[in-house]
């Protein structure tokens, strides 16, 4: 099994979104389902058809979530630092053409959400920032070409 790498915050969220899923959704989902089958005959009954496949998303949901919580490597960022970018690091950044700053962490594939400054370990940018330190230059092969990037800060926290 491949362990997936994650911040604390991140794996807190995974819990979260567990305990919702079973403690209000499933409860709603049956008491829907319950509620459908009163309305007599189920072979032609949306309500209920709908109702079950809500509960089939649901129960998947769960399964996928309890399965990358098991596989989970909890790494905790506070407890990290240095001057070289590996996971967990807060990443300001300067684009080289147009002297515009940008702040990432590098986080799990789970977790990341570019709206919030968080991309993945995996994707093209943190591939190119892991191992580089404040000074360095870095090229990035995005979908729009090219860019070059300056580390200007490396932070853990």
């Amino acid at each position: 099994m491949e362990r997936i790498p994650m911040t604390s915050e991140g794996y807190k969220s995974l819990e979260e979104e567990i305990k919702f899923l079973k403690s209000v959704e499933r409860p709603r989902i049956i008491k829907a389902i319950a509620e459908a089958r009163e309305h007599g005959d189920l072979s032609e009954n949306a309500e209920y058809h709908a109702a079950k496949e809500q509960q089939g998303l649901n129960e998947s949901r769960v399964a996928e979530l309890e399965d990358k919580i098991s596989r989970a490597e909890v790494i905790d960022v506070s407890k990290l630092s240095g001057e070289t970018v590996k996971f967990g690091a807060t990443v300001t950044l300067v684009d080289e053409d147009t002297d515009e700053e940008a702040t990432y962490q590098i986080v799990g594939e789970i977790e990341a959400d570019v709206k919030k400054g968080r991309v993945s370990i995996t994707s093209p940018i943190a591939r190119a920032l892991i191992g580089k330190s404040v000074g360095d230059s870095v090229e990035v092969n995005t979908p729009g070409g090219g860019k070059s990037y300056e580390i200007l800060k490396v932070e853990y926290k």
